[in-house]
């Protein structure tokens, strides 16, 4: 499953699959994401200690895929995604997993060019190659326009914090 699926456009720009040496950049594309929605930076750090030998576990195992836009060797955009364990749910009666999308960041300079967009498509495309049929995501509130836009549409979902 080396080919990029759906033949989508990205301007010239190259794609590629994440790789476990993209730890750091995945790391650091998270927190800035983060921040950007209001995050506390030093609970951002925290968590960033945490998720680094999180994800690069489930690099190296497949649990946590998806795909880096580059300029030459510089990365302007990437997007993960997981296929995770779900039970059978009136929007996926006959399947046991959906898919989630997770981490999608646009580096500043690159922004307004619709990689985003574009790499929502490729996610969609992989997750229909690896006979995914639902996926979800969490939005910040400036990815939900871009979202919408692609047909994803709003939950009922509610959280809590379990101390």
């Amino acid at each position: 499953m080396n080919e990029i699926p759906g033949n989508i456009d990205f301007s010239g720009l190259t794609v590629r699959r994440l790789a476990p040496s993209d730890q750091a950049m995945i790391g650091e594309h998270r927190e800035a994401m983060f921040l950007e929605a209001g995050g506390d930076p030093a609970t951002l750090q925290v968590m960033t200690e945490h998720f680094r030998p999180w994800l690069g576990e489930r690099l190296l195992d497949g649990r946590y895929y998806g795909f880096a836009v580059l300029e030459d060797d510089v990365v302007a955009a990437a997007i993960g995604l997981m296929s995770i364990e779900w039970p059978p749910h009136p929007a996926h009666p006959t399947q046991g997993q959906r898919g989630y999308v997770l981490n999608v960041f646009v580096e500043p300079a690159y922004r307004r060019r619709g990689l985003a967009s574009a790499l929502m498509k490729l996610a969609e495309a992989e997750f229909a190659q690896r006979g995914i049929g639902f996926a979800v995501l969490h939005a910040t509130e400036v990815g939900k326009p871009v979202y919408a836009g692609l047909g994803w549409a709003a939950t009922a979902e509610m959280a809590k914090s379990i101390n």
